[in-house]
């Protein structure tokens, strides 16, 4: 069966109609989702973009020994493997650090196009100077981030010019040329609606207030660095993007009913996570600042993750199997008839989507990189039936370390997002599905029961020793 990969970089799945938001318009994925096995309860694994891509490649939990940075020689990717067993494997992407700094994540594919210019790829040089629609001390890297976006698009015009529609046009091309040639794993990976969040006019008046764009690639900080009307500006401007990709997605969709591959071809459609925006009193998914970068907790807003499953004759409908990213990498393998490598740690889903069972996982784990040691805390996500464990570690060193783990720019690291932050959250997604009120304090013995399952978790998947070492125990005084 052939097998289409659609990735929408940090679309959170409560802004999506069919998981019930009646305020953004997403027509065509509300379509793919009555059309597929919904997963509801989709997590990331490693975060956040980078990480998260090598975990679908790969089909590893790679959080305890992969930081964001180039795929590594010895990985053994999806696509070379289905190459190597007779599939045509193509990559189309915008989303720039899959090859940028020669990340080298097209590896192993029958081919790759990459449609340049995303935020800071180094595309353009003109104009030098382009004109900031916000103050500069609220923009990420102090504007030169945008600047440098805002070269790369000064040739934009019409619709067709914005990246999620060159993006899926270009899929259809391609799977136009080649609807002939066999088997196929079409990977198509979109940026938006990451920011900056800058669709069409007539996007943005859909949501209320004038067309033109302005807060919208916001400094990630505590919301108190922006006025109510600026983050409000954020989410018009965030479900702006989010029905962007929605039209594009669609019709990237009717392309492949209308070359008749519909009948013949899986779809899958996620993201690799979400971000606050403004939950927890934050804006983005970590601390960003000038020169320097924290690791904020990777609530349920960002952890979530939308997932649809379309396989031609297998009936629709949304289950509550707890499953993570490298999960769907063992179901593309399934789907594609190929058996995984060893080294695929993620199992497949198409028992689940067939309904021979209705569980998948008993907890679900997410995590930032923890392979830095203790020199900042970086934050795991511990899923577990209706509860949800915020865990940073035992212990933190006061020292600042450098770190180029978010866009590859090297910044000071610090080791707590916030003084005092004890590292310990717990959340009840049954009394509370968005998770925005810690009962830590209530129940302590769910706290321990899911940070034991935590270290089972995590000696399950051959974590290091220097790592698995600051994990084994809840932080002194987190009760308090």
């Amino acid at each position: 069966m052939n097998v289409i990969v659609i990735y929408s970089d940090t679309l959170r799945p409560d802004h999506i109609g069919a998981n019930g938001n009646d305020a953004v318009k997403t027509p065509n994925l509300d379509r793919l989702a009555s059309e597929s096995v919904v997963f509801e309860r989709a997590y990331t694994a490693n975060f956040p973009t980078v990480p998260n891509r090598f975990d679908l490649l790969t089909g590893r939990f790679s959080f305890t020994h992969f930081e964001w940075g180039p795929l590594p020689g010895e990985a053994v990717s999806l696509g070379e493997v289905l190459a190597e067993n007779g599939c045509v494997t193509q990559l189309i992407h915008d989303t720039p650090w899959i090859s940028a700094h020669g990340y080298n994540f097209s590896r192993g594919f029958s081919g790759w196009k990459w449609i340049r210019g995303q935020e800071t790829d180094r595309y353009s040089t003109a104009p030098r100077d382009p004109e900031l629609p916000f103050p500069p001390e609220k923009l990420r890297m102090g504007g030169d981030s945008l600047a440098q976006y805002l070269r790369n698009v000064s040739r934009r015009r019409r619709e067709e010019d914005y990246f999620p529609a060159m993006t899926m046009r270009e899929a259809a091309r391609w799977l136009e040329e080649n609807r002939d040639s066999g088997d196929f794993l079409l990977w198509v990976d979109t940026f938006d609606p990451h920011e900056p969040w800058d669709p069409p006019g007539h996007y943005l008046a859909g949501y209320g207030g004038p067309a033109e764009s302005k807060c919208y690639y916001p400094r990630y900080d505590f919301c108190e660095a922006y006025g109510d009307e600026e983050v409000q500006d954020m989410r018009r401007h965030y479900a702006g993007e989010v029905t962007l990709v929605d039209t594009w997605v669609g019709y990237l969709l009717r392309r492949l009913e209308e070359l008749r591959l519909a009948e013949d071809t899986a779809v899958i459609f996620t993201s690799d996570h979400g971000m606050c925006l403004g939950e927890h009193n934050f804006i983005g998914k970590s601390i960003i600042r000038e020169k320097s970068t924290a690791h904020v907790p990777l609530w349920e807003v960002i952890s979530h993750i939308p997932l649809f499953v379309r396989v031609p004759g297998v009936k629709p409908r949304r289950t509550s199997a707890l499953v993570q990213t490298p999960d769907i990498t063992a179901t593309v393998y399934d789907l594609a008839g190929v058996e995984p490598p060893e080294t695929v740690q993620g199992v497949s889903l198409l028992p689940v989507v067939e309904m021979v069972r209705d569980d998948h996982r008993d907890v679900a784990v997410s995590s930032s990189s923890l392979v830095h040691g203790t020199k900042a805390r970086r934050f795991s996500t511990v899923t577990f039936e209706n509860w949800q464990l915020i865990y940073g570690g035992e212990k933190t060193e006061p020292a600042d370390a450098a770190s180029a783990t978010v866009d590859s720019q090297v910044r000071t690291e610090q080791p707590l997002y916030r003084p005092g932050e004890p590292g310990v959250e717990l959340y009840n997604l049954a009394d509370d599905p968005a998770g925005e009120t810690d009962v830590a304090a209530d129940h302590p013995d769910v706290v321990e029961e899911l940070h034991a399952r935590y270290v089972e978790f995590l000696r399950k998947m051959d974590c290091p020793a220097d790592v698995l070492e600051n994990r084994l125990r809840l932080p002194e005084g987190w009760k308090s």
